[in-house]
């Protein structure tokens, strides 16, 4: 399907390449400058802040797309997420422990940029695992 963003023409696999890239590029090419690109003016900035905290804390992180899922402006993205801890991240010293999980995110799109994203991540089971504990993927968040 075809429409208008901003006056230039855009599909749904468009806007689904747009989360790839940010995955493939940004996140595991680590290429932060591709924000730039991919968001607006105010949304690159933050990203790039929180994705180079997340980096400190996990150097070998990792983003899967599990799924993308388009309509109209928004994407919707099912990732697998992975890392190794090796820095401090919300209160927990670095562990040396793997991680894995799911997450969720919804990417609103305006005139062909990233513009505002909303996710849930299973930051319970994220926890579990960097201490510990027996936590395994998908524990609350999926039947898979």
């Amino acid at each position: 399907m075809l429409r208008l963003s901003g006056g230039i023409a855009v599909t749904l696999a468009d806007n689904k390449l747009l989360v790839q890239r940010l995955v493939d590029e940004v996140i595991n090419g680590r290429d932060l400058a591709v924000l730039d690109e991919l968001c607006t003016l105010a949304l690159a900035p933050k990203l790039r802040l929180a994705f180079k905290q997340f980096l400190e804390a996990f150097g070998d992180w990792k983003q899967t797309v599990v799924e993308l899922v388009a309509e109209g402006d928004t994407v919707v993205a099912r990732f697998r997420c992975e890392g190794t801890q090796t820095g401090d991240w919300l209160g927990l010293p670095a562990s040396g422990r793997r991680m894995r999980i799911d997450e969720v995110y919804f990417f609103r799109l305006e005139n062909n940029r990233i513009a505002r994203l909303w996710g849930l991540e299973d930051t319970w089971t994220r926890r579990r695992q960097l201490a510990g504990e027996d936590a395994r993927l998908g524990e609350l968040g999926s039947l898979s």
